[in-house]
C-alpha cells in the first residue's frame, strides 16, 4: 500500500498529476472513464425465482415431493395438498430471509454524499460525488460528508468525525504536515480524510486520493462480499440429520413396498401405502417446528430489547462461546464523563469536589469559560471533552450558564492543532484574564507560575515534576487529561499567539468514556455461563486496557494488543495466541475479519458486537453479528444478525440465555416428532415381516401425521426455561443434534409407543382385521399425545412450571380423535370399524398411556 501520509505535498502532487488549481474539466472527464465513478459496487444478485428455487435443494424436500405427486397419481390428493403446502410455506419463508440479508450493500451506497465542492480549471464548482475522480482538490467545510479520500493539502482547525470507520466517537484533529512513519493504523493517519467522515470543524483543501470501491468504505463493501454467512450448529446438525434420515426412509420404504408386493397387494395399493409411510415417516413439520420455536424466541427476545432479524440466530446464541465485543457505546456511555481534577496540588475525585467545590471552584469556572460546547435542553452539543467539562461543572452544583453571563468572553484565540491550545479573554477578579486550555505537555513548557490558594507563584521543577507524574498517572488510567492555565493582561487589547507565553498554571481535569453500569456484571455472567469476553477497539491501547480491567475484560494473564502487534502475526500465529488476548486496540476492519476467524478456527462459536461500517463486514463473518439499535450504523445493522434496541451488553447475555432455551424446547421437539414416527415404522415394519395384515391405512397415517405433529409439537416450543441456563457451559457446535443420549431416548421412546400399539393391533385381531387396524390407529394416536408431556423436558412432570399450552394441545387432539371414532359418517373416510366397543376404548386408553407411565416413573425413581 501507497503509504500517502509519508509523502511531501509536492511530491504527492506530482504523483497524481495535478496541482494547487485542480484538473482540467477535459482531464476530469478522461479519468472518470479510466477509474469509473465514486460509487460502491456490487457483484450481481439471485433473482427471486432463483433463491425461492434453492429452497427447494434439499434431499429431504425432494423425497417429500416425489411422495406428493405420487400420491396425486395414485388418487391421495389431500396428502399431496398437505405436503405441498408445507414446502410452499418454509420456501417462502427463506426467500424472504435471504433478500433481506442483501440490504448491507443499499445502506453503504445511501452514505454517499450527492455533491462535492472541488476546484477544476482553478476555479471552485459544485459536481455531483459520484463524478469526483482521483486528482481532484475537494475543498471541505464543517457539516460535509467526505465524499471521497484524500490526502489534507492545507488545514484550517479541520476536525472529522470518523466514528463510522474507527468506532470512536471523539473529534479527530487534522494537520496538512507529512507523517514520517512506515505504518500507521488509520485512526493515526491525521493528514488523510476518508468518504463517509463526517467534517464536524474547521475546513480543508484536500486532493482526492480514491474514489468509489478504492476507497477505504469501499474496501469494507469488498470484504462484505467475501465474507461468508455462517449457518448455525443446529442447521449443520439438521442437515447431516436430514440426509441420514433420507437414506433410511428409503430403504425402509422400499421393504415394505417390495413385501407389499409379495404378499400379492396390488402394485397401484402397494405403491400408495409406500408413499403413505414415506409422509409418516419423515417428519414433514420439522422444518416449520423448528422455524416456529425459533419464531416464539424472537418474539420473547423482542420484548427483552434484542431484535432478532435471522431466525436461525436464536439458537445460535444457546452455543456462543465467545463474545467478540466494540468498546465506545457498546460496554461505554459513548460519552465523556470528568473522573478526577488536579489542582491546589492535589488529586479530586468528582465526588470530593462536589463537597469542597470552593477548592476547585476557580478550575472549574475556567474550563466553563474557556469552552465552546453547549448544553441546551439537556442536550450536549459540541466536542464531547467540552461537554463533558460544562456537565461536571453541574455536578458540583454550579451553574455554566451563570458564569458565562458573569464573566463574558472578550476575545478568542480558537484552537489549532499545530498549537494544540485554546485561549479565550474574559474580565474576572477585576482584571483582564486570559484562559488556555490544551494537552498538559504542550501547556505545561509555556508555563512560568502556578496558583495556589488564589495566590501566584513561580513553578519550580518540582513542580513541573509532581505534574508530570500526575499526568502520567491519569493517562494510565486510560484517561484523556487537558490542562489549564491563565495569564493577567495588563489591558483589553488584541490577543496574539506570543500571548500565550509566561502563564500560570492552574490544574489539570481528566475525563474517560465511563463502562455502562450493566457492563461489568454482564461480563461477570458471560464468565460464568463459560462465554469468553473480548474487546475490539479504535481506541489507544492503553484506554482501552483500563476500561477492560474495570470490567472484568482484562484478566491476570491476558494479554492486550494493538493492530500494529496484529499485523506482524501470521494466520496461524493468531490462531495460536487468540485464546490468551482479551483487547485489541486501534485495529482496521481487516484485522476484525481476522479475529473472529481465528476463534471460528479453534471451534469456537463467535459473536461480534458492533455499531460502525467499520464492523459491518465482522457481523456478517461471525456466527452471530450483534448491532446497536441507537447508536448502530443502517449498515451494521442490516449486516448483523441481531440488533439491541437499548445497546446495553447485558441484553446480549439474556439473548444467550433465551437462545440455549429456544434449542432446547427446539430439540425436544425433534425428539416428540421422531419417537412417534419411529413407533410407526417399527408397527409397520414388524406387522411387515410377520406376514399379518397391514396395521394402518393410508388415510390413518395421513391423520396421525397431521395430528400429532402440529400441535402437541407447538406445544413443546412454549416450554419456560428451568433452573439457571447460565450455570451451564456452551453447546459445542459440533454436537450433533443425534447424541448417544438423544438416540438411546428415542428408542426407548418409540419402543414403548410402538409396542403399546402392537399390543392394541393383537387385541383386535381377535376381532378382526379391521378392529385390528382401529385399534392400533387409535392407540399410536393417543400414545403420541400422552408423549407429548414426557417430551417437554428431561424432568418429571411434576417438578416442571406449568404449560397450558401443552393442556390444550392434548385436549384438542383427544376431542378430535374422538370425533374420528365416534362420528359414523367418518368411519368410512378413515377406514374405522364400526364394531368399536367401550371396553376397545379403555383397552386404548390403557395402553396408550402406558408408555408415558412408564417413562414417567422412570424419571420420578432416578429423581429427576
Amino acid at each position: 500500500m501507497t503509504q500517502l501520509w509519508k509523502m511531501p505535498q509536492k511530491e504527492i502532487l506530482r504523483e497524481y498529476e495535478t496541482t494547487m488549481d485542480g484538473l482540467t474539466q477535459a482531464e476530469a472527464k478522461r479519468r472518470l472513464e479510466q477509474y469509473g465513478y465514486n460509487k460502491l459496487q456490487e457483484q450481481k444478485r439471485k433473482g427471486v425465482l432463483q433463491v425461492f428455487a434453492e429452497q427447494f435443494a434439499d434431499l429431504l424436500v425432494v423425497i417429500l415431493i416425489i411422495a406428493a405427486v405420487i400420491s396425486a397419481l395414485t388418487g391421495g390428493l389431500e396428502g399431496t395438498i398437505v405436503i405441498l403446502v408445507v414446502l410452499v410455506m418454509n420456501a417462502i419463508l427463506g426467500t424472504v430471509q435471504h433478500f433481506k440479508a442483501q440490504k448491507s450493500l443499499d445502506s453503504l451506497k445511501a452514505m454517499a454524499a450527492p455533491n462535492a465542492r472541488v476546484i477544476r480549471d482553478g476555479q471552485r464548482m459544485e459536481v455531483p460525488a459520484a463524478e469526483l475522480v482521483p486528482g481532484d482538490i475537494l475543498l471541505l467545510e464543517a457539516g460535509d460528508v467526505t465524499a471521497a479520500d484524500g490526502r489534507v493539502l492545507r488545514n484550517y482547525s479541520l476536525q472529522v468525525n470518523e466514528s463510522a470507520l474507527t468506532g470512536e466517537s471523539e473529534n479527530v484533529n487534522k494537520t496538512d504536515e507529512a507523517i514520517d512513519q512506515e505504518e500507521l493504523p488509520l485512526g493515526d493517519r491525521l493528514n488523510m480524510v476518508y468518504s463517509s467522515s463526517l467534517v464536524s470543524y474547521g475546513r480543508a483543501v484536500v486532493l482526492v486520493t480514491g474514489t468509489g470501491m478504492q476507497t477505504e468504505i469501499g474496501k469494507i463493501a469488498d470484504l462484505m462480499e467475501s465474507a461468508q454467512e455462517k449457518t448455525t450448529p443446529l442447521q449443520r446438525s439438521l442437515d447431516d440429520f436430514s440426509k441420514k434420515l433420507s437414506v433410511i426412509i428409503i430403504v425402509i420404504c422400499a421393504i415394505v413396498f417390495g413385501l407389499s408386493v409379495w404378499r400379492d397387494m396390488g402394485l397401484a395399493d402397494a405403491l400408495m401405502f409406500a408413499v403413505a409411510l414415506a409422509v409418516a415417516a419423515i417428519p414433514e413439520a420439522l422444518s416449520s417446528i423448528v422455524t416456529i420455536g425459533l419464531a416464539i424466541g424472537t418474539q420473547k427476545m423482542a420484548r427483552e430489547n434484542a431484535i432478532i432479524k435471522n431466525l436461525r440466530a436464536v439458537e445460535g446464541l444457546g452455543c456462543v462461546s465467545v463474545i467478540c465485543s466494540d468498546k465506545t457505546g457498546t460496554l461505554t456511555q459513548n460519552r465523556m464523563t470528568v473522573q478526577q481534577c488536579y489542582t491546589g496540588g492535589r488529586v479530586w475525585s468528582t465526588a470530593e469536589a462536589a463537597e469542597d467545590c470552593a477548592a476547585v471552584e476557580s478550575l472549574v469556572a475556567e474550563s466553563v469559560l474557556c469552552n465552546d460546547g453547549v448544553i441546551s435542553d439537556d442536550a450536549a452539543i459540541g466536542d464531547p471533552t467540552e461537554t463533558a467539562l460544562l456537565t461536571f461543572c453541574r455536578r458540583i452544583d454550579r451553574n455554566e450558564r451563570k458564569i458565562r453571563d458573569e464573566f463574558p468572553r472578550l476575545q478568542e484565540i480558537p484552537f489549532d492543532s499545530d498549537r494544540k491550545l485554546m485561549s479565550t479573554l474574559h474580565f474576572r477578579n477585576g482584571r483582564h484574564e486570559m484562559l488556555t486550555k490544551g494537552a498538559p505537555d504542550v501547556l505545561l513548557k509555556r508555563c512560568t507560575h502556578i496558583e495556589e490558594n488564589g495566590q501566584f507563584r513561580e513553578l519550580t521543577e518540582d513542580d513541573c515534576q509532581k505534574i508530570i507524574e500526575q499526568n502520567r498517572a491519569f493517562s494510565s488510567q486510560g484517561l484523556r487529561v487537558l490542562a489549564f492555565a491563565k495569564k493577567v493582561l495588563s489591558e483589553n487589547r488584541p490577543m496574539t499567539l506570543e500571548d500565550e507565553r509566561e502563564l500560570v498554571f492552574t490544574g489539570l481535569i481528566a475525563m474517560m468514556d465511563p463502562p455502562r453500569e450493566e457492563s461489568a456484571p454482564a461480563v461477570a455472567d458471560c464468565r460464568r455461563a463459560g462465554i469468553r469476553p473480548v474487546m475490539i477497539t479504535g481506541d489507544h491501547k492503553i484506554t482501552a486496557s483500563a476500561i477492560a480491567k474495570k470490567i472484568g475484560i482484562l484478566q491476570e494473564g491476558d494479554k492486550a494488543v494493538e493492530g500494529s502487534e496484529l499485523e506482524k502475526m501470521t494466520d496461524e500465529e493468531l490462531r495460536q495466541e487468540v485464546s490468551k488476548i482479551s483487547v485489541y486496540a486501534r485495529v482496521s476492519p481487516e484485522h476484525k475479519i481476522r479475529i473472529v476467524r481465528a476463534w471460528q478456527d479453534n471451534g469456537y462459536v463467535a459473536a461480534m458486537t458492533g455499531d460502525g461500517v467499520n464492523d459491518a463486514p465482522a457481523l456478517k463473518q461471525a456466527d452471530i453479528g450483534i448491532a446497536m439499535g441507537i447508536t448502530g450504523t443502517e449498515v451494521s445493522k442490516d449486516a448483523a444478525s441481531m440488533i439491541l434496541t437499548d445497546d446495553n451488553f447485558a441484553t446480549i447475555v439474556k439473548a444467550v440465555a433465551n437462545g440455549r432455551n429456544v434449542y432446547t424446547n427446539i430439540k425436544n421437539s425433534i425428539q416428540f416428532l421422531l419417537s412417534g414416527n419411529l413407533a410407526g415404522i417399527l408397527v409397520v415394519v414388524f406387522t411387515s415381516l410377520m406376514g399379518l395384515p397391514l396395521p394402518f391405512t393410508a388415510v390413518q397415517l395421513l391423520f396421525i401425521n397431521l395430528l400429532t405433529d402440529s400441535l402437541p409439537a407447538l406445544a413443546v416450543n412454549m416450554e419456560q426455561p428451568t433452573g439457571d441456563l447460565l450455570d451451564q457451559k456452551p453447546r459445542s457446535p459440533k454436537e450433533g443434534i443425534l447424541t448417544g443420549d438423544f438416540l438411546r431416548n428415542l428408542g426407548v421412546q418409540g419402543l414403548l409407543i410402538g409396542a403399546a400399539s402392537m399390543a392394541a393391533f393383537y387385541l383386535g385381531l381377535a376381532v378382526n382385521d379391521g378392529m385390528a387396524c382401529t385399534m392400533a390407529f387409535a392407540t399410536l394416536c393417543l400414545a403420541r399425545l400422552f408423549h407429548g408431556f414426557n417430551c417437554r423436558g428431561t424432568h418429571s412432570v411434576f417438578r416442571l412450571p406449568s404449560n397450558p399450552y401443552s393442556i390444550g394441545a392434548f385436549a384438542v387432539g383427544t376431542v378430535l380423535l374422538m370425533v374420528v371414532l365416534f362420528v359414523p359418517g367418518l368411519h368410512g373416510l378413515f377406514d374405522i370399524d364400526n364394531a368399536l366397543t367401550g371396553r376397545n376404548v379403555l383397552q386404548i386408553i390403557g395402553l396408550a398411556f402406558a408408555p408415558t407411565f412408564l417413562i414417567q416413573l422412570s424419571r420420578i425413581v432416578r429423581g429427576k
